[in-house]
C-alpha cells in the first residue's frame, strides 16, 4: 500500500481537482449517457469550497481530493476523487475510514451521493452506508455514526 497523507486544500488546489474530475467521472457520466466536458468541470468550480476540501498526496505528490461539507443534519463526503493509477490499492479505504472515524468520534451522520451504476458503491457499503433514495442517475446514501457506549 502506498503512503498517503491528507493536506488541507487550497484555491491554488482548484484546477487539478477539477481535472482529475474530469477524468475520474468520465466512464461513470459516459455511461449514462450524461458526460459533458465542460459541466463535469464547472460543477466543482462551483462548488469548491477549500475550507472544507483535502488533498490526497502520495509521496509527496497530489493524488487526489475529498471534501466533508457540514450541513444541518450531517457531514456531506463529497469530492472524493483519486488518481486512476493509485485506485485499488487501498488508498481510497483508507481515506474513507480515516474522515469517517473522526466523524464518529462527533457522533456526526454522513451522507453522499454516488452514480448510478459507479463501482464506488461497494465501497460505501462495506463502510456501513446505505441507501436513503434514488434517482435515475444518483444513489443517495447515508451513515450513522455507531451508538455511543455508556461507560461502566
Amino acid at each position: 500500500m502506498a503512503d498517503w497523507d491528507l493536506r488541507p486544500a487550497s484555491l491554488r488546489d482548484l484546477e487539478a481537482v477539477v481535472e482529475l474530475r474530469a477524468v475520474v467521472m468520465r466512464p461513470d457520466l459516459e455511461r449514462l449517457g450524461r458526460y459533458d466536458p465542460d459541466r463535469v468541470r464547472r460543477r466543482l468550480r462551483d462548488a469548491f469550497d477549500p475550507s472544507h476540501t483535502w488533498v490526497i498526496e502520495v509521496g509527496g505528490t497530489f493524488a487526489g481530493s475529498v471534501a466533508l461539507r457540514p450541513a444541518q443534519d450531517a457531514r456531506w463526503f463529497e469530492h472524493f476523487y483519486l488518481a486512476p493509477g493509485l485506485q485499488g490499492r487501498g488508498i481510497g479505504s483508507d481515506v474513507l475510514r480515516t474522515l469517517l472515524e473522526r466523524c464518529d468520534r462527533d457522533g456526526v451522520r454522513v451522507r453522499l451521493d454516488v452514480l448510478q451504476g459507479s463501482p464506488a458503491r461497494r465501497l460505501y457499503e462495506r463502510y456501513g452506508f446505505s441507501v436513503e433514495s434514488e434517482d435515475p442517475v444518483d444513489v443517495f446514501m447515508v451513515r450513522e455514526p455507531p451508538p455511543v457506549s455508556e461507560p461502566g
